[in-house]
C-alpha cells in the first residue's frame, strides 16, 4: 500500500512542479511580449491565482504518468503525456469555458502551437522529476 502511495504521491507532486514550471514561463513569454509580438493574446499576470490553478490541474495531470509507458526519455514521456491537458485545452476549455473558439484561435493563429509547447514544459518537468525520484 505505502508503494501505491508513493506512486500517487510523486505523481501529483511531479504534475504540480511542471505546472508551476508551466505558469512561469507562459507569464515570462507575456511578459516578455513574445507571444503578443506574434499575434497570440497570451500574457497573464503573475499572480497566485494563476499559479495555482497551474498547480492543481497540473497535479491532476500528473496521475496520466503513472502509466508506464515512454519511461527510457524524459523527452518523449513528456511530450507524449503533455498531449491530454494539450486536447482539453484546445477543444473544451478555449471553446466551451473561455469562449475563445475553436483551438483558442480567437487569441491568435499561433495560439495552438503555443498551447502544445507550454505544456510540453509542464511534461518535460514532470517527467524529469520523476526520473529523480526513480519513477
Amino acid at each position: 500500500m505505502a508503494n501505491a502511495a508513493d506512486r500517487l504521491g510523486n505523481a501529483f507532486a511531479a504534475g504540480s512542479l511542471g505546472g508551476l514550471v508551466n505558469g512561469l514561463v507562459v507569464w515570462i513569454f507575456g511578459a516578455w511580449g513574445l507571444t503578443t509580438a506574434l499575434g497570440v493574446a497570451i500574457a497573464p499576470t503573475l499572480a497566485p491565482a494563476m499559479l495555482y490553478q497551474r498547480m492543481v490541474w497540473g497535479g491532476i495531470w500528473g496521475f496520466i504518468f503513472l502509466v508506464p509507458l515512454f519511461k527510457r526519455s524524459i523527452f518523449w514521456r513528456g511530450l507524449i503525456w503533455s498531449l491530454g491537458p494539450t486536447l482539453v485545452q484546445l477543444w473544451v476549455v478555449f471553446p466551451m469555458k473561455a469562449g475563445k473558439g475553436q483551438m483558442g484561435l480567437e487569441l491568435g493563429l499561433l495560439t495552438p502551437l503555443f498551447v502544445v509547447f507550454f505544456n510540453a514544459v509542464w511534461g518535460w518537468v514532470a517527467a524529469l522529476w520523476l526520473k529523480a525520484a526513480g519513477r
